[in-house]
């Protein structure tokens, strides 16, 4: 693959010494080498020689030798020191390891994963299944919501493809069903919505092919592209086609700063936090 796009640069890892340690470790790097990165683990809280001793020993386990890696300890507030390491290690992309529902959060995962990925200054990917073995990423879900930044989701989700390797990315466009504007009492009307939601769906798929038509070759000719319109409540449709389908991994955008999508997002993610159906990618733009 062409290297003209390189968006996560520098991953940061937020560890615990938790069951799982070996399994995010040997997964994150091995993400960070797909990616071309540098990896950076950090632990809040308290250094030992038998902690240090652990993290080392998981890294020699690792397949990529030459991935340049850096551990950091940090002690006081988990959400604050993990946002300032963004912020002053100009991070690219955060990771943290996610239990897939709700009430199992563990250490990282729950409140200050959901603050984090509103408000950190980076992308985060969260990750429910981590595996020493590498399990394919065969197809990738990204959304195609009407918005600002939907476009460089939509790129990165071009990269994240080619270099994890995935043959199929499919783009949803959730519509909402207030949109369609015709109230269903008779088979007139049904026919008039049914209309309706094929002008919608024709006009969102049209929006979404002048983006992919838009990106450079090298991203787009290598990888199998399907556009999907789903009508319901965004945020709920998406995470619940990635389950569907199986996706490998579900992209979506970070909130935006103007009002009204800010307001909306929130929800959306808080849904799919909730009860993640795959492995979560929230894309944010980088200053």
């Amino acid at each position: 693959m062409a290297s003209e796009l390189q968006p996560f640069k520098t991953i940061l890892f937020g560890f615990a010494f938790s069951p799982s340690l070996r399994a995010n470790v040997i997964e994150t790097a091995r993400i960070a080498n797909f990616f071309g990165a540098k990896l950076i683990l950090l632990h809040v809280g308290e250094k030992s020689s038998e902690k240090s001793n652990q993290i080392n020993q998981i890294l020699e386990q690792t397949a990529h030798k030459n991935l340049e890696v850096e551990i950091q300890w940090e002690s006081g507030n988990p959400y604050n020191v993990i946002s300032n390491t963004c912020k002053t290690s100009k991070i690219d992309l955060l990771i943290l390891g996610a239990m897939q529902h709700e009430n199992m959060f563990k250490f990282y995962v729950g409140s200050i994963a959901r603050k984090l990925t509103r408000k950190v200054c980076c992308s985060v990917l969260l990750l429910i299944k981590p595996s020493a073995e590498r399990v394919p990423c065969k197809h990738i879900v990204v959304n195609g919501l009407d918005a600002p930044e939907t476009h460089f989701a939509i790129t990165n989700a071009f990269y994240a493809a080619n270099a994890l390797g995935a043959q199929q990315l499919t783009i949803v466009e959730e519509i909402l069903q207030k949109e369609i504007h015709v109230t269903v009492e008779d088979h007139r009307s049904l026919k008039k919505a049914n209309l309706m939601k094929e002008r919608l769906k024709h006009r969102e798929e049209s929006r979404v092919r002048k983006i992919i038509n838009n990106l450079p070759p090298y991203l787009t000719d290598n990888i199998t592209v399907k556009t999907q319109s789903i009508f319901g409540k965004r945020g709920y449709s998406i995470g619940h086609y990635a389950e569907v389908v199986r996706a490998n991994l579900l992209i979506m955008n970070a909130p935006s700063k103007t009002g009204f999508l800010d307001r909306l997002f929130p929800h959306d993610i808080e849904y799919i936090l909730s009860d993640l159906p795959t492995d979560l990618l929230i894309i944010r733009k980088t200053n």
